[in-house]
């Protein structure tokens, strides 16, 4: 991967652009190089907004501290991290054993915790999809349905995302009933939605695996981690490239064409051992009329 920078380059305003951003999901295992990718769309001179919601922020960093590289001025983040309310998290966990200790499984799926609106991380999550707060200067973005595709937010990840809204359902409550799960799952999917459909700039999400029995054409699915068993097959027609990230050794690459996935791609090959690397879609996309710009033609 280059280290190169076309940051600098890319400060000159251009005309509007014809195409709204690109929505890309990375799905795969831990290790493949998910978010060490994400420097490579950095270095396109895309103005990158890091939601993180799970740890991994160091490996994004990586890509350029580990070889003795300043980080560029146009990656800004902003990590979250799930609370662990009154008393720390292992008084938590202290709280839901002695519940599950002393209470019947009826009685533990009717509980309810009227504390939670106190400790609402999915809200956090909104907060700053509606302002973006950069903690690495201090400054605030405004609300990302008003960028171009001059910039992009990538949120890591899909896992995190799905605990923060679970978060928000039932506190501190230790079991998830069939609604707690519906709730959940039904604000994650509107939250994804609103990021692809109703935004201009590009969208990056970033997403474990798991493996899942196909009902319909028997044998077993890599499908994207979250919340349940109903979600997972309604992410990847948001997106307009799903990618699985693979490691063979040493090596790393991207597979648009794995049999056991559901992947599609409008700017990538149709191919395994793709080169992990944004400039092949940015390209892609700017050679059928898109530009690094703050508005895109109405």
């Amino acid at each position: 991967m280059s280290g190169r920078s076309d940051y600098e380059s890319t400060t000159v305003p251009d005309p509007d652009s014809l195409l709204s951003g690109v929505n890309v999901l990375i799905e795969g295992p831990t290790g493949t190089g998910k978010t060490h990718s994400i420097g490579t769309l950095v270095d396109c001179g895309v103005e990158v907004f890091f939601l993180a919601l799970e740890s991994g922020i160091e490996s994004l960093l990586g890509y350029w501290t580990d070889r003795g590289l300043e980080v560029p001025p146009n990656l800004h983040w902003h990590v979250l991290r799930l609370g662990t309310g009154s008393g720390g998290a292992f008084a938590q966990l202290m709280d839901a054993a002695q519940k599950i200790g002393a209470q019947t499984q009826d009685s533990l799926y009717k509980m309810q915790d009227f504390n939670r609106a106190t400790n609402n991380p999915f809200l956090q999550v909104l907060q700053q999809l509606a302002n973006f707060h950069d903690q690495r200067t201090g400054a605030s973005f405004g609300d990302v349905s008003t960028w171009g595709p001059n910039r992009a937010l990538v949120m890591d990840g899909l896992t995190g995302l799905g605990s923060f809204a679970m978060a928000m359902v039932i506190g501190t409550k230790p079991l998830r009933s069939q609604t707690d799960w519906g709730l959940a799952q039904g604000v994650v999917e509107k939250c994804l939605r609103s990021l692809c459909d109703q935004c201009k700039c590009h969208f990056v999400l970033i997403g474990h695996v798991e493996r899942e029995t196909d009902l319909v054409f028997g044998g077993v699915k890599i499908t994207v981690q979250t919340l349940g068993k109903a979600l997972p097959p309604l992410i990847p027609p948001m997106f307009s490239d799903v990618i699985l990230a693979v490691r063979e050794g040493t090596k790393w690459s991207w597979s648009t064409a794995h049999a056991m996935a559901d992947l599609k791609t409008r700017n990538l090959p149709v191919a395994d051992g793709i080169q992990p690397s944004f400039r092949l879609i940015i390209d892609k996309w700017m050679s059928r009329g898109g530009k690094l710009s703050a508005k895109v033609k109405s």
